[in-house]
């Protein structure tokens, strides 16, 4: 899934956090603020996290413009996606290109490199079921990546300038509308941190649920992008983040949208516009993974 959203479910903690600093007597009243934050920071799960539990589907889309706003190229790719037995990452089945559905080889490709892939890692699960050290490296491996997530939560609590401005409903939703924007002079230490420096914008969180409805965005610095990060987004650019909530029980994607302007190197290249959007949504079971893996025709 797009690295925007991965970014905007980080965010979304910490305005889902300061919800305790509204005061107009909706909110249920919150005596401990220091209990309620450790709280929210103690329940935080990425979108990705969250997704492991669904398969779905995505349809991405790519349009390049010109300096002067003319369209130069414009791609689509739809996905089914599932969850993956390696934590954190998911199985995104390409089903069509730019409208075109790929042929039932080209799915069964797809489908035996996944399994592949599937086999090497139930093995490398069973021999660290048997082996002490290779336990022990899956677990540092797991714990490293847990403490990446928990480095760039905390660090964002601290280099954000957090307000909530007001209220409106979404969707049917009252929500608060939360701002944010990178506190003067704070440097960076995460690889997360110092991405979501660069953004100010606004977001709005459920007020029930305390979780994220929807985030716009806007860069305020240069962010390099890209291979060796020489493509370069430019100050200006704009994203977009919707949720919803999904059979009564869980905020997912529904959408997610960048609109801007690249260099690469010294030479301008253009605008981009790229978005996606999520739906099908359906609870991930063992009969779904075997739906999967079977190569068609068989």
């Amino acid at each position: 899934m797009p690295r925007f959203s991965r970014i905007a479910a980080v965010a979304a903690i910490v305005f889902a956090s300061s919800l305790f600093l509204y005061a107009d007597g909706s909110l249920p009243p919150i005596t401990d603020e220091r209990a309620f934050l450790e709280e929210v920071r103690r329940n935080i799960k990425s979108d990705e996290t969250l997704l492991e539990q669904y398969t779905f589907t995505e349809k991405y889309t790519e349009r390049k413009l010109s300096s002067k706003g003319v369209v130069k190229e414009t791609r689509s790719e739809t996905y089914e996606v599932y969850p993956s037995l390696e934590p954190g990452k998911l199985y995104r089945r390409l089903i069509a290109r730019d409208g075109v559905k790929l042929t039932e080889k080209e799915l069964a490709e797809q489908d035996k490199k996944q399994e592949a892939k599937a086999d090497k890692r139930e093995r490398e699960r069973a021999e660290a079921e048997v082996d002490p050290e290779a336990r022990a490296r899956r677990a540092a491996k797991d714990e490293a990546r847990a403490a990446r997530e928990r480095a760039v939560i905390d660090e964002v609590f601290r280099m954000d300038d957090i307000r909530i401005t007001g209220r409106e409903m979404v969707d049917g939703r009252d929500t608060a509308i939360v701002t944010f924007s990178p506190r003067p002079g704070y440097k960076p230490v995460t690889k997360g941190g110092k991405v979501i420096q660069k953004l100010q914008g606004s977001a709005w969180i459920d007020v029930e649920d305390r979780e994220l409805v929807r985030l716009e965005t806007r860069l305020v610095d240069t962010l390099g992008v890209g291979p060796a990060k020489v493509a370069r987004l430019q100050p200006g650019s704009n994203g977009y983040f919707q949720r919803r909530k999904v059979n009564n029980e869980i905020w997912l994607p529904a959408s997610a949208r960048f609109e801007g302007a690249a260099r690469l190197l010294l030479v301008f290249g253009g605008r981009v516009e790229v978005s996606s959007e999520y739906g099908d949504y359906r609870k991930f079971s063992v009969a779904t993974e075997e739906e999967v893996t079977q190569a068609p025709g068989d």
